[in-house]
């Protein structure tokens, strides 16, 4: 009975003290316990993001590595990564503190999701003293399958590219490694992890459910972003946790990319973008000499239209033109004149100019590799900027927004007028084409402002010098398989690891539309209203048609006459050229097969739209810009702008001076002045007899408008020198 006392007064001492010495065994980690071991040879875009993060979050980091030349092998295609083995051991050795932790994590595809103090609090409470990340699929041994645990819930298989753990234990795991550099790390871990002694000797367990590592190959339909308070985390829904790290391995470089735009707090819906304004390349202040040299390329490879709007915007650019080096490659014989016009007008204000015309037979391919080479050949250049002719830049600030924001490749976002169709991809399919991203429209739209870093941009972007020296020195970056060139240039960029951002922070310009863009005419511009309507409201609008409501910019010279800005100075002379290119004039006469009946009653020397195939586009200008200032100045008429004929008259002293009284056939006509008095012509204006009421001095580019079949009878005023043009249209509801 005593010995049974006593067996249960001992057994009772046991129970308080077991909690005493667990208590002290699972202590908290304190954060300076914690360092940070990763291996790069190099410092990419991915390290330098890797690095950001560990810096948001205090972490303390130790680089392995720096210097040498990797030797590790490929291991997105084939097994390797033994050299990151070597040099842990290597580095293990100099860690003498046995209660130190070392978290070894890959680093040029890894973005921390939070700090020091929960990955500790996590590893603590998986009671083990090395954790490794989990993974979906087994690599690079299938075979092995069978001799890897069985969990009750989560991934069974070990992932190389971060681990967590004990000095002590460390060591002891990678005491045996004799390998080569190019052998399989994820191989030899594998093999300890799956021998059941190693795994007990040095307490090996796997984070199974992703609470401290989320491997994002073979689980990327388990993560989500989870935007909460001022940060960002990487959801994995499967399992209902919050990785501290996420890791983009194998072939999910392009999703941790996406990831990364957002994590930690890169971009949150409280803030906006965290970074954008970091580590910039500030150019105010700058003397002109002291601007970075740029070469330009610019590359017009199909017939375009408002190429002469192109190099007008060029020379608007808000830079140097010393500083500038232009090099053109022009494969339309088409656009020959525009070309020579600018650098006629302009190319001696760069400090060189480099031209590749239709007659040298180059193709696109060779073209583009050229024109990098233009800045790669000289040491002095220090950005390519790369522009398609289809570019409309109305941004004068563009180039120094892209150099400032000191990216390695980076494209001002445009867009094409009324689509979402943008100089960017935010994700790519698996075939490597397009895919649209989840952030894709709220960043076309403009709800989430930033810097992005994508798969793929085109037409528009900023190449910095020194990667043309390094990462991108081979002399073809146009060419890969199947692709089209701009594809092929990314895939090789995205290969070596080289990060392309759009921005969106401000708004640079537009895309125009090459559908249906037709050659057959002398302007053939003119027919662009459908295809790009914005771009040709810029080109053939009057700069003041904003303000006849806005300002009441709209005279009444006569009653019910109405005298308002219609057509630019450029619009009036391409379709007077145009009419004059067309040449096929009517003689004045009353008969006129042109018109129903055949028969015209008041007939002046004219070419009618029709003519000229012009019809359509002239039904559009009067619905668009013409129809809303009769509904305002008409009040209760409504038109659909249906006109019976609309054409350009022609008036000269020894042809056709002047028109004689008449009514016109129409509910109200439009009557634009195409040239201008005094310096083109003399004479002429148009007088409303019933009102005893002239206008003897037509501005060039403003319309008359004024009803036509009863209350305006009128006539066109004797021209008496030169040569008058006129635009008129008969419109009916």
């Amino acid at each position: 009975m005593r010995a049974f006392s006593l067996l249960i007064l001992a057994w009772m001492s046991l129970l308080v003290v077991l909690p005493v010495i667990r208590c002290k065994d699972q202590r908290e980690l304190s954060e300076g316990n914690l360092l940070v071991v990763t291996v790069a040879t190099k410092e990419t875009d991915g390290f330098r993001r890797f690095m950001r993060s560990a810096r948001h979050f205090n972490y303390t980091i130790k680089v392995l590595g720096r210097g040498e030349p990797w030797k590790g092998g490929d291991y997105m295609t084939a097994p390797g990564g033994g050299q990151k083995v070597r040099l842990l051991k290597a580095g293990l050795q100099e860690i003498k503190e046995e209660d130190k932790v070392v978290l070894f994590i890959d680093s040029y595809d890894v973005v921390f999701a939070s700090g020091p103090k929960e990955l500790l609090k996590k590893f603590q409470q998986t009671r083990h003293k090395v954790v490794f990340s989990a993974e979906t699929l087994i690599w690079p041994d299938r075979h092995l399958e069978d001799k890897h645990p069985h969990f009750r819930e989560g991934k069974r298989f070990l992932g190389s590219g971060g681990f967590i753990g004990y000095v002590p234990n460390l060591k002891e795991m990678v005491a045996d490694w004799t390998g080569e550099d190019n052998d399989s790390d994820q191989l030899f871990f594998t093999k300890i992890y799956i021998n059941p002694e190693k795994r007990k000797s040095i307490n090996i367990t796997l984070d199974n459910r992703c609470r401290m590592f989320q491997n994002l190959h073979g689980s990327l339909d388990e993560v989500v972003l989870k935007f909460e308070d001022g940060q960002v985390r990487a959801r994995n829904v499967l399992y209902d946790t919050l990785p501290v790290i996420v890791h983009g391995n194998g072939p999910t470089k392009l999703q941790i990319n996406y990831l990364s735009n957002y994590i930690p707090t890169v971009w949150t819906f409280e803030t906006g973008c965290s970074v954008c304004l970091e580590d910039l390349r500030p150019l105010s202040g700058l003397k002109e000499s002291e601007y970075p040299l740029v070469v330009i390329g610019i590359f017009i490879q199909q017939p375009t239209p408002f190429v002469s709007v192109f190099f007008e915007s060029l020379l608007k650019l808000e830079y140097p033109k010393n500083q500038l080096k232009l090099f053109i490659y022009n494969q339309e014989q088409h656009h020959e004149v525009e070309v020579s016009s600018f650098l006629k007008d302009h190319g001696k204000e760069y400090q060189d100019v480099k031209v590749i015309g239709p007659e040298e037979n180059m193709d696109r391919v060779a073209s583009r590799n050229l024109g990098l080479d233009m800045c790669r050949q000289d040491k002095d250049c220090e950005y390519f900027f790369s522009m398609d002719i289809e570019v409309v830049l109305k941004n004068k600030d563009t180039l120094k927004i892209l150099i400032e924001q000191n990216e390695p490749i980076i494209a001002p976002m445009i867009t094409r007028e009324g689509r979402l169709w943008t100089n960017f991809w935010g994700a790519l399919s698996a075939d490597g084409y397009y895919a649209r991203s989840e952030d894709y429209v709220d960043i076309v739209q403009g709800r989430r402002v930033g810097v992005w870093n994508v798969p793929y941009l085109a037409k528009v972007y900023l190449v910095k010098a020194s990667l043309l020296h390094e990462e991108l020195s081979d002399n073809d970056l146009f060419s890969s398989g199947t692709l089209d060139l701009d594809m092929a240039f990314c895939h090789n960029a995205r290969n070596k690891g080289v990060f392309m951002y759009v921005t969106n922070m401000h708004t640079f310009g537009r895309m125009l539309s090459t559908e249906n863009y037709q050659m057959s005419h002398l302007h053939n511009d003119l027919w662009q209203i459908f295809e790009n309507p914005k771009d040709w409201e810029e080109r053939y609008i009057h700069e003041n048609y904003t303000k006849i409501m806005r300002d009441k910019l709209i005279e009444t010279p006569c009653p019910d006459v109405y005298w308002f800005p219609l057509f630019s100075d450029i619009g009036c002379d391409h379709i007077v050229q145009e009419m004059e290119n067309f040449g096929q004039w009517s003689g004045g006469r009353n008969t006129d097969t042109r018109i129903q009946g055949g028969y015209e009653n008041v007939p002046t020397i004219d070419i009618h739209m029709t003519q000229i195939n012009y019809e359509k586009e002239w039904q559009k200008l009067l619905l668009d810009y013409i129809a809303p200032i009769t509904e305002t100045m008409y009040p209760g008429y409504y038109t659909k702008a249906q006109f019976d004929l609309a054409f350009v008259v022609r008036y000269k002293p020894d042809e056709q001076p002047f028109l004689r009284p008449h009514h016109d056939a129409s509910t109200f006509t439009i009557n634009i002045a195409l040239n201008q008095k005094v310096l083109d012509y003399q004479g002429g204006g148009c007088r409303f007899i019933r009102y005893n009421c002239s206008v003897e001095a037509p501005r060039k580019g403003w319309a008359l408008m004024h009803p036509g079949r009863l209350t305006h009878y009128h006539e066109g005023l004797r021209t008496t020198a030169g040569t008058r043009y006129i635009a008129v249209s008969f419109v009916d509801p």
